[in-house]
Order: structure tokens, then C-alpha cells, then sequence
């Protein structure tokens, strides 16, 4: 099931709201509804006008959001990375990039894009504000000064708090770039992960005392931190390995014609979770555990791996390093991948062997 929606394009990136979005927008919007000046709408007119209000701030506070994501991105694309999508979440928004570039100074930039952008809207709403009470002073008794008022407060609030220097946020980021200019770009990130984890617990025992709100953000900045930490020390130390030197070379296949029951015993025998599909020196995709699990046991001798294999199948080259395998099966969500060079499977590659041989290099 797809859990996220389409509505765009900007700079030719797909904008896409998440499920969660959908499901906090009328959460916001009650919020502000329910609040009175200086935080929401209770007091403004009829209950009509202060949920309109109200629904109105959150569908523009989420657009601020993404002008702040958009930030991000644009400085991105000038270094060359790409940009496959951006989604508005249930905590804001987040920019799926093909990889943080790993110059201090690019990260740098890209990195304080974002809050640069949050705080240009907000002090620019503030400005906003400031020239039109000038221009006509009852212009401060309006409900949309309130509402300029409230974005305004927001986006600074927005910028700051993604200042603060912990990953997941971009103050983490911002952190790490200064440390990469000193030391090697895995312990910059050690380093900037541990600010942050540290930062998280300090946040959680003082959430334990005044707001149970914080706890939540805290578990949020700790895992943040270090999955962080975690993926820069593989992706990093795979980078050194060639997929040709890791791959498995006799690759075992499977027809087309064959029947899932015979294939669950070949699995069973040759104790390999997934298969390429091959009639003659022709690729016709690939099988797994997970395309036959869900086959009841007497249907499996009437349906055959034709009928259940993948037929899109993804691949690398065996010259690619195997960081870049271990980016394709994190991406596609798949355990194990085929090494293709010229249309002709050279071999297979997996989740277990890439574990396996960050194992063998950390002894």
C-alpha cells in the first residue's frame, strides 16, 4: 500500500503528503482553533470563522515547511545530488536525497539552507506585520495579524529549534561539517552523533519533570543520531570493497516453468532465500521467499514461478562499489540483489553478505 500522495512538482521534485500529514492537518487545525489570542482563533467571531482560520494557518504553516525542505534541495541540486522526493510527514517535512555530499562546506550550506529559509519567512512575516500597523493601526485588532503573527512566531521558532546541534536536525549536520574540516568525515560523524545522543538525554530526564512531550522528542533526536552514526560507518567502510570481490559467482537459477512447490524445496535444499529466473542465457527476473510465502500449500503445485517472480528486476554492476549495493537494497527495500554486466547475470549479492563482510573488516 502506498501510504504517500502525489499533488506536484517543484524544480522537477515530486511533492507528496504522507498519510500521518492527512491525519495531523485537522489536529493543527484544532489546536488553533481551541486556543485563544495570542496562540489560536478561539476569540476571533463565530466558530465558523475561527476553524476556517484555524485550517487556513495549518495549510500555510505545512507550505512554510516546504519552502524550508525546498531549501534544502535547491542547494543540493546546484552540487549535483538528486532530489527523488519530498513528503510532508506528521512532524514536518523531509527531502529523500540521493546522499549527503561529503564536503564540509557543500554539507554546510545545504544544511543551514532549510533554517535560513525559515527564518527569512519569519522575520519577513514580522516586517510584514510591523509595516502594515504603521501604514493603518487598526490594522493590529485583524485576524489576519493574528495569523501573520502566529506563521511568524512559528517559522522562527521552526529554525531554531532545528539549529540545535543534534541529528536528526540540521544543526546535527551543521555540527558534522565543522568537525569534518578537522578529522575524517566518520568520526566527525561520531562525534556530532554523540552531541546529540547526549543532547537527547539531557532533553529526556528534563521531560520526566516539566513535559512528557520532550521524552518523545528525545527518543526522536537519540534514534536519529544514531542511525545516523550507523549508516555513515557503512556506507563508508563498504565504499572500499568492490562488488566483484564480494559477490556470490556461481548463481544458482531457477526456471520459469518450474512449480512454487518444487521451487520451495529447491530453497529448502540449497538453503538460499532468492533466485534469478533464467530460460536459456535470458533473465526473466527473480524470485524469493517473500513473492511464495503467502501461497497457500495446495495452490503451490498449480502455480509456477512464471506467475510469481518479479519481473522488474534491479541490479547493479559488478564494477560498483558495495556501498552502492547496500544503498539499491536499502532503497528498494530488498535483501539481495543481482550483479548484472551486458544483459549477463555475473552473480548475486546480498544483505547477509555485505553484514558479513563489515564483520570481517572490523576484526
Amino acid at each position: 500500500m502506498n501510504s504517500s500522495l502525489k499533488i506536484g512538482s517543484i524544480m522537477g521534485i515530486p511533492i507528496k503528503l504522507h498519510i500521518t500529514f492527512l491525519l495531523i492537518l485537522p489536529v493543527f487545525a484544532l489546536v488553533f482553533a481551541t486556543n485563544p489570542q495570542p496562540y489560536g482563533f478561539a476569540d476571533i467571531g463565530s466558530t465558523t470563522k475561527s476553524y476556517g482560520l484555524s485550517l487556513l494557518t495549518t495549510i500555510l504553516l505545512f507550505a512554510c515547511i516546504l519552502l524550508h525542505e525546498l531549501g534544502h534541495s535547491y542547494i543540493a541540486k546546484s552540487y549535483g545530488v538528486e532530489i527523488k522526493d519530498i513528503t510532508l510527514l506528521l512532524f514536518g517535512g523531509v527531502s529523500s536525497m540521493e546522499e549527503i555530499p561529503r564536503d564540509p562546506s557543500q554539507e554546510f550550506k545545504m544544511a543551514f539552507a532549510g533554517p535560513l529559509v525559515s527564518l527569512v519567512i519569519g522575520f519577513g512575516l514580522v516586517g510584514l506585520n510591523i509595516a502594515a500597523v504603521i501604514v493603518m493601526p487598526a490594522y493590529e485588532a485583524t485576524s489576519l495579524y493574528l495569523m501573520v503573527s502566529i506563521l511568524a512566531s512559528i517559522n522562527i521558532i521552526l529554525a531554531l529549534f532545528n539549529l540545535i546541534p543534534a541529528f536528526p536536525m540540521d544543526g546535527g549536520r551543521l555540527l558534522r561539517a565543522w568537525y569534518a574540516k578537522r578529522m575524517s568525515y566518520v568520526k566527525a560523524t561520531h562525534y556530532a552523533a554523540s552531541f546529540g545522543k547526549m543532547f537527547a538525554f539531557i532533553m529526556g530526564v528534563i521531560g520526566l519533570f516539566y513535559n512528557a512531550w520532550l521524552i518523545l522528542i528525545a527518543f526522536f533526536v537519540y534514534i536519529g543520531a544514531s542511525e545516523e552514526d550507523k549508516a555513515t560507518t557503512v556506507t563508508i567502510s563498504l565504499e572500499k570493497y568492490i562488488i566483484a570481490d564480494v559477490m556470490t559467482k556461481d548463481v544458482l537459477s531457477v526456471p520459469p516453468e518450474m512449480t512454487v512447490e518444487d521451487l520451495s524445496h529447491f530453497m529448502f535444499e540449497n538453503k538460499h532465500l532468492g533466485y534469478p529466473v533464467m530460460k536459456g542465457n535470458s533473465l526473466k527476473g527473480i524470485v524469493t521467499f517473500t513473492d511464495i510465502r503467502n501461497i497457500l500449500p495446495h495452490e503451490r503445485y498449480a502455480s509456477l514461478v512464471s506467475d510469481v517472480m518479479t519481473k522488474d528486476v534491479i541490479s547493479v554492476p559488478s564494477s560498483s562499489n558495495a556501498a552502492e549495493a547496500f544503498k539499491t537494497m536499502t532503497v528498494n527495500n530488498i535483501g539481495r540483489i543481482l550483479v548484472v554486466d551486458d544483459d549477463t547475470v555475473k552473480g548475486i549479492l546480498s544483505r547477509t553478505d555485505l553484514m558479513r563482510l563489515l564483520m570481517l573488516s572490523n576484526e
